[in-house]
């Protein structure tokens, strides 16, 4: 914080002093030049802290549950209420207070010597607030009434005719006023990016019962001929996490766009912090205030809206204006917020994400709160919504590939004749049983390695393409190859079988003693359940290796091996020890029409079933390199999407996510949600 120290000829030098301490808790050094100091020597910082307790609608409370101190409604005004504490102009003995006591010990002084009578609340065209007050009857000070004011330092500074120095009141000169604003964005564009808030009074405001109250737009004429008394600067830095989650987003196709109260330059600096603008990226036509935005044409709002990601001192009606021509592009917003004129922008985007700590109507209006108020929660729940999304075409891939097998199985022994190579009990088994353990399984796969470097699908893309469904039909066309192959291939090659020939096994209904064609064979041999069985267990392998093929879309298994998912392994071991029970256990064996295997069937039960990881692999390989996931026929566009909330732990600001699109595709955000 600072004060003015004095004026010489037409310029001044400032008293600069730093506060020690981070949290609520109200200890902490004042020092100046690195040494501690006594505020009550100060008649500037004397009337600075009785505006900050005054000019104030915050509280700081003990929580004994918790041991800690916390806040009582805004952030910003409960850290002006712990700066008073930390100073405590008038040498209060605090060492014998409780805690709970501690907490207002120096604001409960300040406020028996000044009565409030009346707020002026902060409204965004005036950018402050101000509170009417009149010395107690009973106190020392007999001063007359006061007017304390704070807000945005540009724009209280805007109305201030004086400035205090010690208890004097001297002229605001044009000098002067520019040396107190450079040292300001000093300030908000340095290192610590603070964010700055100034304070003045007037001491002769008109009276009380001359003022209109019940008419806001009057409280600007009332906020005039102020007397500047000093500027604090809170620092409100970014979370460690939110560089690499911004980054993530842009990786993602998330475009992270910073709307704010706080001034542009600080704005721009938080930007540069967090990774939206990098150091040297030049930002004149991608950070804008709320009054210059209003001084650019319609159309070149719209154009500022595809390029900006940073707006600073808007109002509530520049948020809804930005929501809008963001979705004049066909682009999906996701909008934060936690104030009650965050409400209209929040209900308008098609994701409204409020805060935790934010007020009742912002939550109402949202359709997502963020309990922990953190921006890297919104992309951890890109990620997780991804892999929900990925995570469910694979269950639809296992089970739609595994149903066509099984029909290619049937059509496929009835164009050609031959005998069945699964009776209905027998699929029944495998579709309520085998297959419904991993097809519930597929739901806990980790996300994809590069889930967050792919850009968003298309909204309109249906959820299987051509290229997909080829990629099923593929598979599937084998399984039903290969269980057929299984079965005749007992018939035609199985040492332990008829080995009969193909044209023998394809007329296998005409088979009578008489036929000559059949001469030799016992045409029971036609009703043997190791056909079956054989396709059966085929059948069922084969799907335990489609399973973990389905551990990822497009990943091989070298890169995401089955056992990233073990409840797919425990599943995939729980549906083979099935199979083998109905197997090896008898009635089991009788009742599902099929027999023990020897080893050697088991080898080429093996070795017609492992082909299909290889086969997947494939067309894998394909979708990574050549295909990009998308049809090879009808080749779309893919657009960026959309999600988020807040990058920083900065007051007074909010984030659109938006998906940038190409061409005039619309986007679509997939969902894995602290100001």
């Amino acid at each position: 914080m600072f004060i003015v120290e004095k004026t010489e000829d037409s310029h001044c030098s400032l008293h600069e002093f730093t506060i020690t301490g981070s949290t609520y808790t109200p200890e902490g050094q004042i020092l100046k030049n690195d040494h501690p100091v006594n505020c009550g020597e100060f008649d500037g910082l004397v009337e600075l802290a009785t505006i900050c307790a005054l000019c104030n609608d915050s509280s700081l409370d003990y929580n004994e549950s918790k041991k800690v101190y916390e806040k009582v409604g805004e952030a910003t005004e409960t850290a002006l209420i712990c700066l008073v504490e930390k100073m405590n102009v008038f040498n209060t003995d605090t060492s014998s207070f409780s805690k709970v006591e501690r907490a207002s010990a120096c604001n409960t002084v300040i406020k028996k010597l000044m009565k409030k009578e009346c707020t002026l609340e902060f409204s965004r065209d005036r950018k402050s607030m101000s509170v009417y007050c009149t010395p107690v009857a009973s106190s020392h000070n007999s001063s007359s009434s006061k007017l304390f004011v704070k807000g945005a330092p540009e724009s209280v500074i805007e109305r201030c005719s004086y400035v205090r120095v010690g208890r004097n009141q001297v002229p605001l000169t044009s000098s002067i006023k520019e040396k107190i604003l450079s040292r300001i964005r000093e300030w908000g564009t340095g290192i610590d990016t603070l964010r700055c808030l100034a304070l003045a009074t007037r001491d002769h405001p008109p009276r009380k019962e001359d003022m209109h109250l019940d008419d806001s737009s009057q409280f600007i004429n009332y906020e005039t001929k102020l007397t500047f008394v000093g500027c604090v600067g809170m620092l409100d830095p970014p979370r460690k996490e939110v560089v690499s989650s911004i980054e993530m987003c842009k990786k993602a196709g998330i475009r992270v766009i910073m709307i704010t109260g706080d001034n542009k330059g600080t704005a721009v600096a938080i930007c540069r912090r967090i990774g939206i603008f990098s150091e040297s990226e030049k930002v004149a036509d991608k950070a804008y205030t709320g009054r210059e935005f209003d001084d650019l044409s319609p159309d070149a709002q719209s154009n500022a809206c595809r390029s900006a990601r940073c707006f600073a001192r808007v109002e509530p009606a520049h948020k809804s204006k930005i929501v809008e021509y963001l979705q004049s592009f066909n682009e999906i917003t996701a909008m934060t917020g936690d104030g009650v004129n965050d409400a209209p922008a929040l209900k308008k985007a098609e994701i409204g994400i409020a805060m935790g700590s934010g007020t009742a109507v912002a939550k109402s209006a949202a359709e997502m709160v963020l309990s922990d108020d953190n921006f890297s929660t919104i992309v951890a729940a890109v990620e997780e919504g991804r892999a929900i999304y990925n995570n469910m075409k694979q269950f639809i891939r296992y089970l739609i590939s595994s149903n066509v097998g099984e029909v290619v199985c049937i059509f496929l022994t009835a164009i050609l004749g031959l005998p069945e190579a699964l009776i209905p009990v027998q699929l029944l088994w495998v579709n309520l049983v085998t297959d419904g353990l991993p097809a519930t399984a597929l739901g806990f796969n980790p996300p994809d390695l590069d889930i967050m470097d792919k850009l968003p699908r298309n909204p309109r893309e249906p959820l299987i393409s051509g290229w997909l469904f080829f990629r099923y039909l593929a598979i599937g066309v084998y399984v039903g190859f290969a269980t057929v192959g299984a079965a005749t291939w007992w018939f035609l090659y199985d040492a332990e079988g008829p080995q009969v020939t193909f044209h023998q096994l394809r007329n296998f209904m005409r088979c009578t003693e008489d036929n000559p064609i059949f001469e030799g064979i016992d045409c029971e041999i036609f009703e043997s359940r190791y056909p079956t069985t054989m396709a059966l267990s085929v059948l069922v392998t084969i799907e335990m290796c489609n399973a973990l093929n389905s551990v990822s879309e497009n990943q091989s298994l070298l890169r995401m091996p089955p056992w990233l998912n073990i409840w797919l392994l425990g599943a995939i071991v729980m549906s083979m020890a099935l199979h083998f029970l109905i197997l090896y256990v008898k009635p089991l064996p009788l009742i599902f029409q099929v027999t023990p295997l020897s080893w050697p069937q088991w080898e080429t039960v093996l070795q017609i079933s492992l082909p299909v990881i290889l086969l997947d692999e494939g067309l894998k390989y394909l979708s990574r390199n050549h295909l990009d996931g998308e049809c090879p026929c009808s080749r779309i566009d893919t657009v960026k999407s959309p999600f988020s909330p807040h990058p920083t732990n900065l007051l007074s600001s909010s984030i659109f996510l938006c998906g940038k699109q190409k061409k005039t595709q619309p986007v679509s955000w997939d969902l894995r949600g602290r100001k």
